[in-house]
């Protein structure tokens, strides 16, 4: 989790019944937090820090909410009560958290928050459009069509397919499909999204975006152009 606030770095100090072991929080700043750095850090959610500056809280939601378009990391506003009223979740918020949430009630909303936003603990079917992956059976379809891929591809695109419209780096799928003991470069990375893209075939290859200089990510329908 990405705690975005300027002027707390522990989110006990923020919120003191927070479940210690929910979550690894990294923090970050509120009003300097770009695009760029929710790919580096790729957070599952963002906790954003209201009760100081509502308005820059505010901003920031809409800000990253604009940005991202689809799939961005679901967020949660914490809020004093007095301000709860105050505060304009149509700007891009999922959720929000009082000062005084008890533990049961912390957890219990960000397991919401992140259920609704298609992030899941649980291993099953994973669908994303016409795109479907059984990771029981290592079994792939597009539009009903079984696709042969290898493990490493299988990997990669069951990666991109529990992330749908989250752009992953080259560093990071290297980091997480491969392995931290993959001695091999970014072109790996490169390889394996081009033979997905051969197997997916010319209608469905566009599921795999390329993000210019960033990385790729799974767009969850295509694109008209």
């Amino acid at each position: 989790m990405l705690l975005l606030s300027d002027q707390l770095s522990d989110v006990q100090e923020l919120l003191p019944e927070w479940p210690v072991l929910a979550y690894r929080v990294v923090p970050g700043s509120l009003k300097n937090t770009g695009t760029q750095e929710l790919i580096e850090t790729h957070p599952d959610l963002l906790l954003i820090d209201g009760t100081a500056d509502i308005q820059a809280a505010e901003e920031t939601t809409r800000r990253l909410s604009l940005a991202w378009e689809t799939g961005l990391p679901p967020i949660v506003v914490v809020v004093s009560e007095a301000h709860v009223a105050r505060f304009r979740f149509e700007v891009g918020a999922d959720d929000f958290l009082l000062l005084d949430a008890s533990s049961d009630e912390i957890s219990a909303r960000l397991a919401f928050a992140s259920r609704r936003a298609g992030f899941r603990e649980d291993v099953g079917v994973i669908k994303v459009g016409e795109l479907t992956i059984n990771p029981d059976n290592y079994q792939t379809y597009v539009r009903g069509r079984p696709l042969d891929l290898t493990y490493k591809e299988f990997e990669l695109l069951k990666f991109f397919a529990q992330r749908p419209g989250r752009v992953c780096g080259r560093d990071l799928l290297l980091r997480e499909v491969w392995g931290y003991d993959y001695y091999g470069g970014t072109r790996t990375v490169d390889v394996h999204v081009r033979r997905l893209r051969a197997k997916l075939g010319a209608e469905h290859e566009a599921l795999i975006e390329t993000i210019r200089n960033v990385g790729y990510r799974l767009v969850p329908r295509l694109r008209d152009y």
